[in-house]
């Protein structure tokens, strides 16, 4: 078996789709800063339901509703997906509240930890071997994570939490090899009738900001379905087009962006213990960016000619 050829062009294309998916994550806590004054779990069921209205469009344009009735009969994916959707929604829940909160800085670390907790799980449920350098990699991220843990005598929980969940949820989406929009729509459709009866409770309490703050708020609320959904459709077009490698490597984008608003923009205060903590990460990361790489050039020269 070979492995798929991506011209030129086609790379380009997925290399400019993938950075504009990792950007927009990137600049996430802008737009979440702008409806800070909303309580979390408001903007989340806000998310929850406008994502389900676009991605209701998308599947109608791209004519994916057969696929999607075929996807609902079958209960075990649909089971994960339920896992899945509460997973996704700690995460955004855990986001938008950290952002709130002004702690932008800890939610980016925990982005940047993901792809060695990735590694990790992939040891745990898949039996995958760690390689050396993975392993020096995997102990210098646990050394930054117990030097906060010595300096503040707390676990990183924002950080934790977010490297967690999304881990978890990769590894079940690798697991049932969903779409990912059909995916997403299904999640999303299993949350809404939280996200309603949160909406109707909060507006039996009279505590609704939807509708009693300003038009521009109600549209900027409206705009999550946008902010969840545009950056999937175009990582799902770059990964098409990229190899895992590429995808690897501006999987650092956002998490770096995030960073650089938190005490750029927003003057998030960083001190020598998060310094501290970053530089474990950092060249944590450096090392399992170069690993990889060194694992890719062994591996391409074995699928030529086969």
């Amino acid at each position: 078996m070979s492995a798929p050829i991506i011209s030129p062009s086609e790379a380009r294309t997925g290399f400019i789709y993938g950075l504009l998916a990792f950007a927009m994550w990137g600049f996430g806590p802008v737009y979440f800063k702008a409806v800070s004054s909303i309580s979390p779990m408001e903007v989340l069921a806000h998310r929850v339901i406008w994502s389900v209205v676009l991605l209701v469009l998308l599947i109608t344009w791209q004519r994916q509703w057969r696929d999607l009735g075929r996807l609902l009969k079958d209960f075990r994916r649909v089971s994960w997906l339920l896992v899945t959707a509460l997973l996704v929604a700690a995460n955004w829940l855990t986001f938008i509240s950290a952002v709130s909160q002004g702690e932008i800085v800890a939610s980016s670390l925990g982005y940047f930890i993901i792809p060695l907790f990735s590694v990790l799980l992939g040891v745990l449920f898949f039996s995958e071997r760690l390689r050396p350098l993975q392993m020096i990699a995997i102990l210098l991220a646990i050394c930054g994570v117990a030097n906060q843990v010595i300096t503040l005598g707390e676990l990183p929980i924002i950080a934790l939490t977010l490297a967690v969940t999304f881990g978890l949820y990769g590894l079940i989406r690798k697991k049932i090899a969903v779409d990912p929009l059909l995916g997403l729509g299904v999640e999303t459709l299993l949350l809404s009738p939280f996200a309603f009866g949160y909406l109707s409770w909060l507006d039996g309490q009279g505590g609704l900001g939807f509708g009693s703050i300003s038009i521009t708020m109600d549209l900027l609320l409206v705009l999550g379905g946008l902010v969840t959904t545009l950056p999937l459709v175009c990582f799902a077009a770059a990964a098409n087009r990229l190899s895992l490698t590429t995808i690897g490597i501006l999987h650092y984008l956002a998490p770096s962006i995030t960073f650089l608003l938190a005490i750029y923009l927003y003057n998030e205060p960083f001190g020598s213990y998060q310094l501290i903590t970053f530089g474990f990460i950092w060249t944590a990361l450096a090392i399992f960016s170069w690993e990889g790489w060194l694992n890719q050039r062994k591996v391409v020269p074995a699928f030529q000619g086969v």
